[in-house]
Formats: C-alpha cells, structure tokens, sequence
C-alpha cells in the first residue's frame, strides 16, 4: 500500500489540533501537530510531503504571517487555513496570499476531509513533476523509464519519438495507472522544446474559478498565468476532461490564436471517462479536434504479457532495497497469476502490490495471491482476460527466473548455471531466445 500523504495540523488549541489530527487519522492520512508556527516552520521545510492545515489567529506569529512564510517558501504547498466566525475577509486575504482554501469554524468534518484530500491530489503532481525535472533532464533516461519489450510497448516509444518531434498538439488517452504523465513528459523531452519549460497543472485538482486565475489569470497572489509561464515550451493539461465549457472556450481560443506551429505546445491527459463515453464525447468537438489530431493511447498492463512479470521483478527489488529485505521470490503458480490477472489499476497496482509482497515476505507471512484476490475484490467485478497457450506462460516464468538469477549473481554464468542446473550450451541458447545479454548485469 503506497504510503499516506502527511498532513501538518497547526493548532494553539489543543482539543482543535487533536479533533481534526483524528478525523483525518481516520480518513487514511497520516497526521503532525503543531502548537505553534515557529513550531512547524521547524518541521516543513520546501518539498514537503504533504499538505497543511492551520488556524489564522494564533499567538506568536498568525496565521497569515506563517502562510506568508510557507508561500515564500514553497509556493505550490497547499495550505488550509482555518477561520472564526467572521474572519471571512481574512480568509479571503489569504487565498490571494496563496492559501490552497479555507474552511470557517464551526466546519463540517466531511468538508475537511473532501478538501484534505484535494489538496493531496494537488501536493502529489506537484512533487512529482518536480521529481521528474530534477531527474529526467534528458528523453533517453525518460524512455528507459517507459519498461517493457511487449510490441504495445515498443509502439508506444516509437510513437513518442515521432510525435515528440513533430511539435503539435497532443491527446494522451488511457485507464488509469498506465503512466501517461510520463509520456507527457517524454514527449516534452524527447521534441525540439526539452530546453522549454515543462507546466503542468490538473484540471480536476481546483474549482473553475481558481483554475481559470491559475491557467490565464489575473491571478491574485501577483503569480505569472500559466500559459504565460509554459510560452514556448509545453503545457501539460491532466484531467482535460475536468474542464468547464468555458474554460474549454478559453483554450481553444489560446489555441487558434497560438499559430502554426503553435507558441506554446498543448499536452492533454485524459485520466477518466465512463466507459460508454469517449473524450470526444465529452469535450467540445472544435477542442476535441485541436487537441486530438495527434493522440497516445497508453495500453493497459493486461495487454503487456511477460512485461507484467519484468515490471514486478524490478519494482520488488527496489522497494526490497528501500525496506532492508529480500524480495519475494515468484513461484511458477504465482508468475501465472500475476500474468491472468485482470489488473484494472495497471502499473499503479503492480507496484503498490509489489511493496506489499516486500513487506510481507519481510514479516515471513502472507502470498502475491492472497494480494491479488485482496485488490480484484476491492476493485469490483474482474475484467475479462483472455488465455494463452501453456507454452507462453512457461516461456514468461523461465525468462523471469533467468533474468532474476543473472541480476542476483551479477552476470556471473558459473553461478546462474548451478544454481538452475544448466549446462552451458542450454544457459546460453535460453538468454539468446529471451534477449538477454550478460553484459547487461555485470
């Protein structure tokens, strides 16, 4: 199970701080309090893994002070302010600081939680697109980012090259979990704008209203619109299908008067839609068709074979060296499971069930299929999946089990070959049917 965002609670009222630190506790978010400002300046510091709820009137430095402070700071950290009755134009003065919202007391518990969690949403994309920038300042490392060998896979890089160069618009459509942010991204670095900042903002995260100030402004906080920001470079629009209709009018607008080649390079991932629907049916058709003459269609990770088996291997091992444990070791039965399962959260699910595989074989309890029946039971009804031929799953499972022990004995083939019981010859011709090369381990 991914770990839960934090979220710091500051509070000079011990009852409040601890109320609203348990009802959140219980909302699945994992919580620290705060007596003071000068208290939790000590505990947030930029790129803080969370979000922040704090009183305006307090002792010692106030509330708009501490935001004031945070904004200086970090200004993408979402903070919740919290206000007496008739403090609203106080709150209103700290949404123009930058505060994220702000709930008047006596609030609701379930408003708490429903703007906590949005927040979240928002602090979550914001960390990862600044992890990705620091980290991917180059395609090649971003493609190799992009696992697998399956020919779904192989179309998608090749389809990222392509249209990373030719600089138009594009619409990446998918289920959830399939990594299109990092397609996006890819795209970005891979095309003639990878030196051009990279903007990226979701729709879904903020009201129309704040969305609108944020994308075109006026912004009241004095920040640059984000179109203006990503001029000449790209920006990336999640959850396109959140737009308002007017909001659609607006960037359609921006796109006509953007030029050919446009300005400004227009992403837009389409992260849900009703099964019945198609994001043609959901954004006006002249967007629509701006946006959609070039589109990604990231493939689900049932349709991605052995890469299901390649994936888990190496997400368990990272989190394996993470934790100080061995990763679990897959049994022929388990690589069957793992390659019929119907995964309808995609690689998101792989990998938070390979975390949890770890932390079960750390506690020396508890199976990959106990977590798959656990995840398809949560997730409602299982999709369908086709079956393969016997041959394909032993192909998947012995390919996997090869690789394993080449990465455990660092391309040592003494070593893989007693501990398979192959000779040579064998070892040799199964790394040539499966592509594997021991250079690639040593």
């Amino acid at each position: 199970m991914s770990r839960a965002m934090k979220v710091a609670i500051v509070d000079d009222e011990a009852d409040m701080r601890q109320s609203i630190s348990q009802w959140l506790a219980l909302s699945g978010f994992d919580t620290e309090t705060y007596a003071s400002a000068e208290e939790a300046l000590k505990g947030i510091s930029a790129d803080f893994a969370g979000v922040v709820v704090s009183d305006i009137k307090m002792p010692g430095m106030d509330g708009m002070a501490f935001l004031k402070r945070l904004m200086s700071m970090d200004s993408g950290l979402p903070v919740i302010m919290i206000t007496g009755h008739g403090d609203v134009p106080m709150a209103v003065e700290a949404m123009r600081v930058g505060a994220y919202d702000f709930l008047e007391k006596p609030f609701n518990p379930d408003r708490m939680t429903e703007l906590a969690k949005k927040a979240t949403l928002a602090r979550r994309l914001t960390l990862d697109n600044r992890a990705l920038r620091r980290e991917l300042s180059d395609g090649s490392v971003l493609m190799k980012k992009l696992i697998g060998g399956s020919p779904v896979m192989e179309r998608l890089r090749e389809d990222i090259l392509d249209l990373g160069q030719a600089d138009s618009h594009v619409l990446i459509d998918g289920e959830t979990g399939t990594g299109k942010t990092l397609v996006a991204h890819a795209l970005h670095a891979v095309g003639p704008r990878a030196s051009k900042k990279f903007v990226t903002i979701s729709c879904a995260a903020w009201s129309e209203d704040q969305l609108s100030a944020k994308l075109f402004g006026p912004a009241e906080d004095g920040t640059i619109p984000l179109v203006e920001e990503a001029r000449g470079g790209t920006l990336c629009l999640e959850d396109v299908e959140a737009l308002s209709h007017s909001l659609q009018a607006r960037l359609l607008t921006l796109i006509n008067e953007s030029g050919t080649p446009p300005e400004t390079r227009i992403i837009a991932i389409c992260n849900e839609h009703a099964a019945d629907k198609t994001l043609e049916d959901i954004l006006r058709a002249d967007l629509f068709y701006r946006l959609g003459a070039m589109t990604i269609l990231c493939p689900p990770l049932r349709s991605r074979g052995e890469d299901i088996l390649t994936l888990f291997t190496r997400m368990s091992e990272q989190f394996a060296e993470e934790y100080g444990c061995e990763a679990p070791q897959v049994t022929a039965q388990e690589a069957a499971q793992l390659l019929q399962a119907p995964w309808p959260g995609n690689v998101r699910q792989l990998v938070n069930i390979a975390e949890r595989a770890v932390l079960q074989n750390r506690r020396g309890s508890g199976s990959i299929a106990s977590l798959l029946m656990a995840d398809n039971e949560a997730s409602g009804p299982a999709m369908t999946t086709e079956g393969k031929p016997l041959k394909e799953y032993v192909e998947s499972f012995e390919k996997m089990l090869i690789d394993n022990t080449m990465r455990r004995h660092k391309g040592s083939i003494v070593a893989v070959m007693d501990e398979l019981c192959l000779p040579r010859r064998t070892l040799n011709e199964k790394m040539a049917k499966y592509g594997l090369q021991r250079q690639d381990y040593t």
